[in-house]
């Protein structure tokens, strides 16, 4: 079976669900019966490989090896739930768009996943980032949500630059855009490559210091986040260093720098995480920190581990953000303070509840085990790398710890004005959940070892005084969460990203916006101004012509109009009797001439000589006038 199948089956399910009934049902079953179809297609298509030739020189390649094939599962398997998820609770309007887009959000991952070459790679990159755009500002018709929309796509573009001098330098050395290609390349080509890919990937997983876009996506509907977190675009960051890490291993700093950038990220999201009121953000600020732990894997030289974080992290990060939008549906807002919903949302709090054990990393569910198995690989790159992710461990178990108390505590409880989950809502939330509690199996080691031979990957073994150190910065962190949740914690500016976003402003906005409104003034002092030089000129002109139309030319009409009038009235006294005079003049000299020449002709012979004389008179002297 071609692995192209697996983009194919949603994008036109998809496509399919745009023109058709809005009923909820309808649109639920489409979408659950088109990942269900993908899932299976996923399993079925392992191992495989498949090439669509573009043009002579291009070619598409696709390919399924063990690692793909796994992550190419997880992607329907969350997005069933959160599409089930969305189709009972996301509001009536728009929501076939949101549907489809979601549907086609899942094909754009599952071509990024099975992507064998750089430019299938850049294709699929580029269809995912626009699926997030178009589902970030799904809600257009509010404000904040299409600035929210375009700040996450212009962040994440920034870094998008990074792929595109990746393919571009690997074409360029290699004359391929084929993964395997790149150990080939020169070691300068291969270095360019190498910190493109870590750039795009850095600002996918919202690392620093892209972190920030995360928070403004949480103005998307709850679906979208828990998609877009779990198992969709921040994944795609994470799974693009997984899966070339071993094309970049030769290179000493690509390790060193992925795992700093990790672990800073990890700590920072972390600390955020815990400083936040808005349920949401904390959530997302905890997927920053999260996937800051699978950089420092992946950089430590164990990308498997970071694989397998990958999948238990979709499997309690999901649930989690499906939690907190139904209690912000429930409450009417997502103020942490406000919230305590335990008593009116039960199965949802105790769903809940699971997965932020697993978020805390408490054994024996599976997020407990893949957070220790990251410290333990970054154990093997020296101690205070294994300290900072046990530090980043403690400070997960202290913000999942608040937000459960929080959100679904039992408290004095707070408004419940919007409705209560429904049947399908809970499902998904609790299928979702169990995925948490069966993932608890990677703490046997028999098959930890399977797994590591199946996945053509590496997972170290951790000390038991490691494990032991590791659980302690837990429970340390349990009980700050405790104490955090307890004591009122007022906004502060250290919440929004220790204050990033400011300085983002600051450094890149400000700068741009005022180099923008500099080449605005340009324009219009240099380039604009002959051109309004030329219409001022023309403008002045045609008024000129105007009041010379309405003096000179008005007053010749009127000239001639009167001269016109003259003549007409000359025409009608002496032009008139002269015309009618001349002919009658004319009539009584013909009628005199008639009445004379009778008499010239009476036969005397005097009168015929008296004329010859006269003619020849006349005609003498007419010749000698003439001489």
């Amino acid at each position: 079976m071609t692995p192209w199948l697996l983009p194919l089956l949603p994008a036109v399910a998809g496509l399919a669900v745009l023109p058709g009934p809005a009923h909820r049902g309808y649109l639920g079953a489409v979408a659950a019966l088109a990942l269900a179809a993908t899932l299976a297609l996923a399993a079925a298509a392992a191992g495989q490989e498949a090439t669509l030739a573009w043009s002579g020189a291009l070619q598409l390649r696709a390919g399924m090896p063990p690692q793909a094939s796994v992550m190419a599962v997880l992607v329907p398997a969350v997005a069933l739930p959160v599409c089930v998820y969305a189709a009972a609770h996301e509001h009536a309007a728009g929501l076939r768009r949101l549907i489809g887009l979601l549907l086609l959000f899942c094909a754009g991952m599952e071509l990024l996943l099975i992507a064998a070459d750089l430019l299938t790679l850049l294709i699929a990159w580029e269809l995912v980032g626009a699926c997030s755009w178009a589902l970030i500002a799904h809600r257009w018709q509010a404000p904040e949500a299409g600035a929210a929309g375009s700040y996450a796509f212009v962040i994440t573009r920034a870094g998008d630059l990074g792929l595109f001098v990746a393919v571009m330098a690997a074409y360029a050395g290699s004359g391929s855009f084929d993964y395997a290609a790149l150990v080939d390349l020169p070691p300068s080509l291969l270095v360019l490559v190498a910190a493109g890919v870590l750039m795009a990937a850095a600002a996918k997983s919202g690392q620093l210091p892209f972190s920030p876009w995360l928070f403004r996506a949480m103005a998307g509907p709850t679906s979208v986040s828990a998609l877009l977190h779990a198992a969709a675009m921040v994944a795609a960051g994470a799974w693009l260093l997984v899966r070339l890490q071993p094309a970049f291993a030769a290179l000493a700093w690509f390790g060193a720098a992925t795992m700093v950038l990790g672990l800073a990220t990890a700590l920072c999201g972390g600390l955020v995480a815990l400083l936040q009121t808005h349920a949401k953000k904390l959530l997302a600020a905890s997927t920053s920190a999260h996937f800051g732990l699978m950089f420092a894997a992946v950089g430590a030289g164990y990308p498997l581990v970071a694989l397998l974080h990958l999948l238990t992290h979709a499997a309690f990060k999901a649930p989690l953000f499906l939690a907190a939008g139904t209690a912000g549906e429930r409450a009417g807002h997502y103020e942490l303070p406000r919230l305590r919903l335990g008593r009116s949302m039960p199965a949802v709090a105790a769903f809940s509840a699971v997965a932020a054990l697993a978020l805390a990393g408490l054994p024996p569910l599976g997020g407990g085990w893949s957070k220790e198995a990251i410290a333990g690989a970054v154990a093997h790159r020296g101690p205070a790398p294994a300290l900072l992710a046990m530090l980043a461990g403690g400070l997960s178990a202290a913000y999942a710890l608040r937000f459960q108390w929080l959100a679904f505590g039992r408290g004095t409880g707070t408004d419940t004005r919007g409705r209560a989950p429904g049947t399908a809502e809970c499902a998904a939330i609790g299928t979702l959940a169990l995925a948490c509690l069966l993932l608890g199996v990677l703490w046997l080691a028999p098959l930890r070892d399977r797994i590591a031979i199946v996945l053509a990957g590496e997972i170290p073994a951790s000390p038991p005084g490691e494990q032991l150190l590791s659980l302690l910065f837990v429970l340390a962190g349990l009980a700050l969460g405790a104490i955090s949740a307890r004591r009122w914690l007022a906004p502060t500016a250290a919440a929004e990203w220790l204050g990033l976003p400011r300085l983002i402003e600051r450094l890149f906005v400000g700068p741009v916006t005022a180099l923008s409104q500099t080449c605005r003034r340009v324009d219009e002092g240099l380039l604009d101004a002959p051109v309004r030089g030329i219409a001022a000129f023309g403008l002045r002109a045609a008024r000129g012509f105007a009041r010379f139309d309405a003096r000179a030319v008005e007053r010749g009409a009127r000239g001639a109009a009167g001269l016109a009038r003259a003549c007409a009235r000359l025409g009608a006294g002496p032009g008139e009797r002269l015309s009618d005079g001349a002919p009658a003049s004319v009539a009584r000299l013909v009628s005199f001439g008639g009445r004379i020449a009778p008499r010239l002709q009476g036969g005397l012979a005097h009168q015929y000589y008296s004329l010859i004389v006269v003619a020849a008179a006349l005609l003498g002297a007419m010749l000698i006038l003439g001489s």
